[in-house]
């Protein structure tokens, strides 16, 4: 009987479709797998994960849109700690679809194995809260691009995580196969939440193998390792929970644990040393004033804002012996003459400083006598305080000065002619004991 013959098919029953004999098997295998990942929760929970880190990296964007590492590292800790009990409560709400529906029986009827029924339903847990990561990622790398200086983004780190967003949506598919309890997603979301934010408060070398853990020097790279051995750490332990729900032969689940292990073993030795001193992001940018303003180099688009915000205070400080020679930003030791500066991206917003007067009184506050215990006797704040404010105000004046104190004493410094001020400038630098500091 021919195809297109439908007068020989007896009545009741369709006749073959010829353009169905026509589909590659290939592409008619893929058609499951594709209309679950258009169907369903899945595109739902991409846009959720996006959108939680999009809202929670907004109200943030003077901390992380200046720098590729503060983005990186808060992409980290917000797309971890928020969007990975998000892919866990909906890979295991994908996980317990079929004994909602009544339909599991159904399905044991295929012809097939259970990891090829499995793998369908688990694409939309595994897949989409990956993509929604990426594309949150993604959004907030662009926000940065425009302001930030210094080496590239960490890209092994931001697929590493990706791959650890995946990993979660798999472990929450199989916890709702395994676990007959309607609340049972929301349940494993917050423990997820508590299980990532915990190892925020030791200081155990293994607490890196916790993909959310955050990282807060700007001079700083990780090992190149670190990134690939984090993503077969959590996604061998996936692949690992998955086989031994759904492979025939379910021993094969021990080939992916091993090798989540093996990668798992260097991190945890390792420790706090998966990062590692970038010497291209510490050197140091200065300008030609004097005393001369340095920063590194991820702070080097800023290097224009801090000189013109200490330039008074330099015009004030230049040839007073005891002077600095530099203003430095700089993870190493100080040497003689140099006093270390904020790192200006702790005051700025993108690539400028909001209140430049803030940072320069700041600048003057690390020169002077600012470790000194300065109370009195009686617990009450003493005279060293006050000379102390009264100078630093002298330097780099603020607009909301309020001390009622250092006021008369302020009035005493400006009163005097340059050479005066000059002299009893250089005999407060000269002062090594807050006992002895000089009074104008």
């Amino acid at each position: 009987m021919s195809a297109l013959d439908t007068s020989r098919v007896p009545r009741g029953h369709a006749a073959p479709d010829a353009r169905e004999d026509r589909v590659p098997a290939r592409l008619r295998s893929a058609r499951p797998v594709r209309t679950e990942l258009l169907r369903g929760i899945g595109p739902w929970a991409g846009a959720a994960v996006a959108l939680t880190i999009w809202v929670s990296m907004y109200p943030k964007v003077p901390q992380w849109q200046g720098h590729w590492t503060d983005t990186t590292d808060l992409l980290r800790v917000v797309g971890l700690l928020l969007g990975g009990p998000v892919a866990v409560a909906v890979g295991c709400w994908q996980g317990g679809r079929e004994r909602r529906r009544g339909t599991g029986d159904l399905w044991t009827s295929f012809p097939r194995t259970r990891l090829r029924r499995t793998l369908p339903a688990l694409a939309p847990a595994a897949l989409w809260p990956l993509i929604g990561y990426l594309i949150g990622a993604s959004g907030c790398l662009l926000a940065t691009w425009p302001y930030a200086s210094g080496p590239p983004p960490f890209v092994s780190l931001i697929a590493a995580d990706a791959v650890a967003i995946a990993a979660l949506g798999v472990l929450g598919f199989v916890a709702g196969r395994l676990v007959p309890w309607r609340l049972a997603a929301p349940a494993l979301a917050v423990v997820t939440y508590v299980g990532l934010g915990m190892p925020m408060y030791t200081d155990a070398d293994a607490r890196w193998l916790n993909p959310g853990i955050d990282h807060f020097f700007l001079w700083d790279r990780p090992v190149w390792w670190f990134g690939p051995a984090s993503a077969v750490w959590t996604g061998g332990l996936a692949v690992a929970a998955l086989l031994a729900y759904a492979a025939r032969r379910r021993a094969v689940a021990l080939v992916p644990l091993v090798l989540a292990v093996a990668a798992a073993v260097p991190i945890a030795r390792t420790g706090d040393a998966v990062w590692r001193p970038d010497p291209e992001a510490a050197r140091l940018v200065c300008d030609d004033g004097v005393p001369r303003v340095c920063v590194t180099a991820v702070n080097r688009k800023l290097l224009p804002a801090v000189s013109a915000a200490l330039a008074g205070t330099n015009a004030g400080l230049r040839g007073v012996p005891g002077a600095p020679a530099r203003w430095i930003e700089d993870p190493r030791a100080l040497r003689a003459g140099e006093v270390r500066l904020l790192g200006p991206a702790d005051l700025a917003v993108r690539d400028r400083l909001p209140d430049p007067a803030y940072y320069a009184n700041w600048a003057v506050g690390a020169l002077l006598h600012g470790d000194c215990d300065q109370t009195s006797s009686d617990g009450s704040e003493g005279e060293r305080a006050a000379v102390d404010v009264a100078v630093r105000q002298w330097l780099a004046p603020r607009k909301d000065f309020r001390w009622p104190e250092a006021e008369a004493l302020l009035e005493r410094l400006e009163a005097m002619d340059a050479e005066r001020s000059r002299a009893y400038l250089a005999r407060y630098l000269a002062a090594d004991d807050c006992d002895e500091v000089p009074v104008p």
